[in-house]
Protein backbone atom coordinates (compact mmCIF):
# COMPACT_ATOMS: atom_id res chain seq x y z
CA UNK A 1 0.00 0.00 0.00
CA UNK A 2 1.81 3.07 -1.21
CA UNK A 3 0.35 5.37 1.58
CA UNK A 4 2.45 8.37 1.36
CA UNK A 5 1.20 10.47 4.54
CA UNK A 6 -1.72 12.87 6.00
CA UNK A 7 -2.92 15.01 3.36
CA UNK A 8 -5.00 17.00 6.12
CA UNK A 9 -6.49 17.23 9.27
CA UNK A 10 -10.26 18.23 9.75
CA UNK A 11 -11.36 19.62 12.87
CA UNK A 12 -14.04 20.33 14.69
CA UNK A 13 -13.43 23.46 17.16
CA UNK A 14 -14.78 26.05 19.53
CA UNK A 15 -13.80 29.68 18.42
CA UNK A 16 -13.31 29.57 14.65
CA UNK A 17 -12.14 32.91 14.41
CA UNK A 18 -9.44 32.41 16.38
CA UNK A 19 -8.38 29.16 15.04
CA UNK A 20 -8.52 30.78 11.21
CA UNK A 21 -6.23 33.40 12.17
CA UNK A 22 -3.46 31.14 14.24
CA UNK A 23 -3.06 29.08 11.36
CA UNK A 24 -2.66 32.00 9.14
CA UNK A 25 -0.03 33.39 11.22
CA UNK A 26 1.59 29.95 11.88
CA UNK A 27 1.98 30.41 7.74
CA UNK A 28 -0.50 28.41 6.05
CA UNK A 29 -3.07 30.03 2.70
CA UNK A 30 -6.76 30.78 3.80
CA UNK A 31 -8.00 29.56 0.11
CA UNK A 32 -11.38 29.18 1.67
CA UNK A 33 -13.93 26.81 3.07
CA UNK A 34 -12.86 26.50 5.93
CA UNK A 35 -9.37 25.19 4.38
CA UNK A 36 -5.96 26.63 5.15
CA UNK A 37 -2.67 24.70 3.07
CA UNK A 38 0.77 24.69 3.14
CA UNK A 39 2.80 25.54 -0.21
CA UNK A 40 2.00 21.80 -1.55
CA UNK A 41 -1.77 22.12 -1.15
CA UNK A 42 -1.94 19.74 2.21
CA UNK A 43 -3.96 21.05 4.83
CA UNK A 44 -5.78 21.82 7.94
CA UNK A 45 -9.36 21.95 7.50
CA UNK A 46 -11.73 23.95 10.23
CA UNK A 47 -15.05 23.20 10.99
CA UNK A 48 -17.41 24.42 14.00
CA UNK A 49 -17.63 21.61 16.57
CA UNK A 50 -21.32 20.73 15.86
CA UNK A 51 -21.01 20.80 11.91
CA UNK A 52 -22.75 18.06 11.02
CA UNK A 53 -20.57 17.21 8.44
CA UNK A 54 -18.23 16.37 10.73
CA UNK A 55 -17.20 12.22 11.72
CA UNK A 56 -18.35 12.18 15.72
CA UNK A 57 -16.16 13.00 18.04
CA UNK A 58 -14.21 10.65 19.98
CA UNK A 59 -15.87 11.82 23.53
CA UNK A 60 -12.92 13.41 24.52
CA UNK A 61 -11.48 17.09 24.29
CA UNK A 62 -9.61 16.46 21.14
CA UNK A 63 -10.89 18.64 18.63
CA UNK A 64 -9.04 16.27 15.73
CA UNK A 65 -12.07 14.53 13.79
CA UNK A 66 -10.78 13.10 10.75
CA UNK A 67 -6.90 12.22 9.57
CA UNK A 68 -6.76 12.56 5.58
CA UNK A 69 -4.29 10.36 4.27
CA UNK A 70 -2.58 10.86 0.78
CA UNK A 71 -1.87 7.49 -1.71
CA UNK A 72 0.10 7.32 -4.52
CA UNK A 73 -2.71 5.45 -6.73
CA UNK A 74 -6.11 3.97 -6.91
CA UNK A 75 -4.85 0.79 -6.69
CA UNK A 76 -3.56 1.89 -3.08
CA UNK A 77 -7.43 3.01 -2.47
CA UNK A 78 -8.44 -0.37 -3.62
CA UNK A 79 -6.55 -2.62 -1.37
CA UNK A 80 -7.23 -0.40 1.22
CA UNK A 81 -10.99 -1.09 0.72
CA UNK A 82 -10.81 -4.47 0.64
CA UNK A 83 -7.99 -5.26 3.69
CA UNK A 84 -10.32 -2.74 5.79
CA UNK A 85 -13.58 -3.94 4.77
CA UNK A 86 -12.83 -7.19 5.87
CA UNK A 87 -14.09 -5.93 9.47
CA UNK A 88 -15.58 -2.62 9.44
CA UNK A 89 -17.76 -0.24 7.31
CA UNK A 90 -15.54 1.25 5.01
CA UNK A 91 -17.36 4.06 2.42
CA UNK A 92 -16.00 5.54 -1.09
CA UNK A 93 -17.17 8.60 -2.40
CA UNK A 94 -16.23 11.16 -4.30
CA UNK A 95 -12.63 9.50 -4.82
CA UNK A 96 -12.28 9.21 -0.82
CA UNK A 97 -12.08 6.24 1.20
CA UNK A 98 -13.62 6.65 5.17
CA UNK A 99 -13.31 4.59 7.92
CA UNK A 100 -12.22 4.74 11.75
CA UNK A 101 -9.32 3.06 13.07
CA UNK A 102 -8.72 0.53 16.37
CA UNK A 103 -8.73 3.44 18.51
CA UNK A 104 -11.74 5.24 17.42
CA UNK A 105 -9.66 7.98 14.89
CA UNK A 106 -11.96 8.71 11.92
CA UNK A 107 -9.62 7.98 8.89
CA UNK A 108 -9.65 9.09 5.41
CA UNK A 109 -8.06 7.82 1.96
CA UNK A 110 -7.60 9.69 -1.20
CA UNK A 111 -4.79 9.93 -4.22
CA UNK A 112 -3.01 12.59 -2.47
CA UNK A 113 -3.64 16.67 -3.42
CA UNK A 114 0.35 17.18 -2.82
CA UNK A 115 1.78 19.14 -5.72
CA UNK A 116 5.67 18.75 -6.76
CA UNK A 117 7.82 21.05 -5.08
CA UNK A 118 10.43 22.77 -6.30
CA UNK A 119 14.09 23.02 -4.57
CA UNK A 120 13.80 24.62 -1.34
CA UNK A 121 16.64 23.42 0.23
CA UNK A 122 18.38 25.89 2.39
CA UNK A 123 22.55 26.59 0.75
CA UNK A 124 24.77 25.76 3.33
CA UNK A 125 28.63 26.66 3.11
CA UNK A 126 30.48 24.60 4.78
CA UNK A 127 35.16 24.36 5.16
CA UNK A 128 35.87 21.34 2.77
CA UNK A 129 33.16 21.02 0.89
CA UNK A 130 32.45 23.08 -2.47
CA UNK A 131 30.64 26.02 -1.40
CA UNK A 132 26.16 25.63 -2.52
CA UNK A 133 25.67 29.74 -2.02
CA UNK A 134 27.75 31.25 -5.03
CA UNK A 135 29.90 34.15 -4.28
CA UNK A 136 28.33 37.33 -2.81
CA UNK A 137 25.07 36.03 -2.12
CA UNK A 138 23.97 36.19 1.31
CA UNK A 139 22.07 33.31 3.31
CA UNK A 140 19.89 36.03 5.45
CA UNK A 141 16.88 38.20 4.37
CA UNK A 142 14.66 39.27 6.68
CA UNK A 143 12.00 39.48 3.84
CA UNK A 144 11.73 35.79 3.32
CA UNK A 145 8.82 34.13 3.29
CA UNK A 146 8.91 31.04 5.34
CA UNK A 147 6.44 29.04 4.69
CA UNK A 148 5.79 25.94 6.01
CA UNK A 149 5.85 23.48 2.50
CA UNK A 150 4.02 19.96 3.19
CA UNK A 151 1.92 18.44 6.14
CA UNK A 152 4.86 16.31 8.13
CA UNK A 153 3.29 13.96 10.72
CA UNK A 154 0.35 14.17 13.58
CA UNK A 155 1.12 12.51 16.86
CA UNK A 156 -1.85 10.42 18.33
CA UNK A 157 -2.39 9.94 22.40
CA UNK A 158 -4.05 6.37 22.86
CA UNK A 159 -5.20 4.03 25.12
CA UNK A 160 -3.91 0.89 23.85
CA UNK A 161 -0.39 1.55 21.82
CA UNK A 162 0.16 -2.04 21.14
CA UNK A 163 -3.32 -2.28 19.84
CA UNK A 164 -3.11 0.82 17.85
CA UNK A 165 0.59 -0.61 16.51
CA UNK A 166 -0.62 -3.70 15.28
CA UNK A 167 -3.52 -1.98 13.31
CA UNK A 168 -0.88 0.46 11.25
CA UNK A 169 1.53 -1.86 10.53
CA UNK A 170 -0.66 -5.20 10.36
CA UNK A 171 -3.84 -3.64 8.14
CA UNK A 172 -2.13 -0.43 5.95
CA UNK A 173 1.42 -1.68 6.01
CA UNK A 174 3.60 0.78 7.86
CA UNK A 175 6.56 0.01 10.00
CA UNK A 176 8.55 0.86 13.03
CA UNK A 177 11.50 2.97 12.15
CA UNK A 178 11.96 4.07 16.05
CA UNK A 179 10.32 3.25 19.58
CA UNK A 180 10.53 5.05 22.47
CA UNK A 181 10.60 2.79 25.33
CA UNK A 182 6.90 3.98 27.43
CA UNK A 183 5.26 6.11 24.68
CA UNK A 184 5.43 4.23 21.76
CA UNK A 185 6.74 3.85 18.04
CA UNK A 186 7.46 6.01 15.39
CA UNK A 187 5.60 5.17 11.95
CA UNK A 188 6.15 5.00 8.46
CA UNK A 189 4.15 3.90 5.62
CA UNK A 190 5.58 2.69 2.78
CA UNK A 191 5.08 5.26 -0.03
CA UNK A 192 7.41 8.15 1.83
CA UNK A 193 10.71 7.44 3.54
CA UNK A 194 10.51 10.41 5.96
CA UNK A 195 11.16 9.21 9.50
CA UNK A 196 7.50 9.45 10.35
CA UNK A 197 4.38 10.53 9.24
CA UNK A 198 2.49 9.21 12.92
CA UNK A 199 4.03 9.22 16.14
CA UNK A 200 1.65 6.91 19.03
CA UNK A 201 1.60 7.52 22.40
CA UNK A 202 0.22 5.71 25.27
CA UNK A 203 -1.84 7.27 27.81
CA UNK A 204 -5.19 7.18 29.53
CA UNK A 205 -8.46 6.89 28.24
CA UNK A 206 -9.93 10.36 28.92
CA UNK A 207 -6.64 11.62 26.92
CA UNK A 208 -7.47 10.41 23.55
CA UNK A 209 -6.59 12.50 20.74
CA UNK A 210 -4.28 14.40 18.51
CA UNK A 211 -1.54 15.28 20.88
CA UNK A 212 0.21 17.82 17.92
CA UNK A 213 0.98 17.98 14.37
CA UNK A 214 3.84 19.50 12.24
CA UNK A 215 4.74 21.02 8.88
CA UNK A 216 7.83 20.58 7.04
CA UNK A 217 10.01 23.92 6.76
CA UNK A 218 12.68 24.37 4.08
CA UNK A 219 15.44 24.35 6.91
CA UNK A 220 16.31 25.38 10.38
CA UNK A 221 16.78 29.10 9.84
CA UNK A 222 12.85 29.06 7.98
CA UNK A 223 12.10 26.93 11.52
CA UNK A 224 13.74 29.51 13.36
CA UNK A 225 12.62 32.76 11.28
CA UNK A 226 8.73 31.14 11.18
CA UNK A 227 8.86 30.51 15.24
CA UNK A 228 10.40 33.92 15.95
CA UNK A 229 7.65 35.60 14.14
CA UNK A 230 5.00 33.58 15.66
CA UNK A 231 6.64 34.45 19.01
CA UNK A 232 6.41 38.39 17.94
CA UNK A 233 2.99 37.84 17.02
CA UNK A 234 2.02 36.85 20.86
CA UNK A 235 1.99 33.22 20.44
CA UNK A 236 3.17 30.66 23.15
CA UNK A 237 5.88 28.86 22.69
CA UNK A 238 5.60 25.32 24.45
CA UNK A 239 9.09 23.73 23.88
CA UNK A 240 11.76 24.27 21.54
CA UNK A 241 13.28 25.47 19.30
CA UNK A 242 15.66 22.45 19.56
CA UNK A 243 16.97 19.25 17.58
CA UNK A 244 15.21 15.41 18.08
CA UNK A 245 17.19 12.66 18.01
CA UNK A 246 15.40 10.31 16.96
CA UNK A 247 13.95 11.27 13.08
CA UNK A 248 16.86 13.90 13.17
CA UNK A 249 14.50 16.82 12.83
CA UNK A 250 14.52 19.95 13.96
CA UNK A 251 11.46 21.61 16.11
CA UNK A 252 9.59 24.10 17.46
CA UNK A 253 6.10 23.54 19.32
CA UNK A 254 3.82 26.14 20.20
CA UNK A 255 0.59 26.40 22.20
CA UNK A 256 -3.00 26.33 19.70
CA UNK A 257 -6.51 27.13 20.27
CA UNK A 258 -6.99 23.67 18.29
CA UNK A 259 -6.77 22.01 21.87
CA UNK A 260 -3.44 20.38 20.73
CA UNK A 261 0.35 21.58 20.14
CA UNK A 262 1.35 22.79 16.67
CA UNK A 263 4.83 22.11 15.82
CA UNK A 264 7.29 23.38 12.74
CA UNK A 265 10.02 21.09 11.77
CA UNK A 266 13.13 20.54 9.48
CA UNK A 267 15.49 18.36 8.27
CA UNK A 268 14.03 15.14 8.85
CA UNK A 269 15.83 12.00 8.23
CA UNK A 270 14.52 9.40 5.79
CA UNK A 271 14.86 5.67 5.97
CA UNK A 272 14.78 3.05 3.54
CA UNK A 273 13.30 -0.79 4.54
CA UNK A 274 17.35 -1.71 5.41
CA UNK A 275 16.85 0.73 8.43
CA UNK A 276 16.75 -1.76 11.92
CA UNK A 277 14.90 0.19 14.61
CA UNK A 278 16.14 2.02 17.85
CA UNK A 279 14.56 2.29 21.34
CA UNK A 280 15.50 4.30 23.87
CA UNK A 281 13.55 5.08 27.05
CA UNK A 282 11.57 8.13 27.21
CA UNK A 283 13.55 11.18 28.43
CA UNK A 284 15.23 14.75 27.39
CA UNK A 285 18.39 12.48 26.72
CA UNK A 286 16.11 10.80 24.11
CA UNK A 287 14.02 13.53 23.03
CA UNK A 288 16.63 15.95 21.79
CA UNK A 289 19.97 16.30 20.96
CA UNK A 290 20.01 19.45 22.55
CA UNK A 291 17.36 22.59 23.28
CA UNK A 292 17.29 26.45 23.15
CA UNK A 293 15.00 28.86 24.77
CA UNK A 294 13.57 31.95 22.67
CA UNK A 295 13.96 35.15 24.27
CA UNK A 296 13.84 39.31 22.42
CA UNK A 297 16.68 39.98 20.37
CA UNK A 298 19.68 41.54 22.00
CA UNK A 299 23.01 42.72 21.18
CA UNK A 300 26.68 42.63 22.82
CA UNK A 301 27.67 45.85 24.96
CA UNK A 302 24.88 45.48 28.11
CA UNK A 303 23.02 42.71 29.28
CA UNK A 304 20.21 40.99 27.94
CA UNK A 305 16.43 42.52 28.07
CA UNK A 306 15.22 41.83 31.27
CA UNK A 307 18.53 40.80 33.49
CA UNK A 308 18.87 42.71 36.40
CA UNK A 309 21.24 45.37 36.76
CA UNK A 310 24.48 44.89 37.50
CA UNK A 311 25.77 47.29 40.18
Amino acid sequence: MKIIGPDALVFGVDNLPACSQYLMDYGLADVGNGRFEAVDGTAVVLRAKDDPSLPASMGTASMLRETVYGVADEATLDAIATELGRDREVTRSGGVLRCVDDMGFALAFQVTVRRPLGPQVEKLNAPGSPPQRPVNVVAVDDQAPSLPLTLSHVVYFVPDEAKATAFYIERLGFRITDRLGGAGPFLQPRGTQDHHTLFLIQTPPFMKGVEHFTFHMAGPTALMQAGSRFVAKGYESFWGPGRHRMGSNWFWYFNSPLGCHVEYDADMDQHDESWVARMAPIGPDASQLFLFTHREKWAPGGPPPGAAAQP
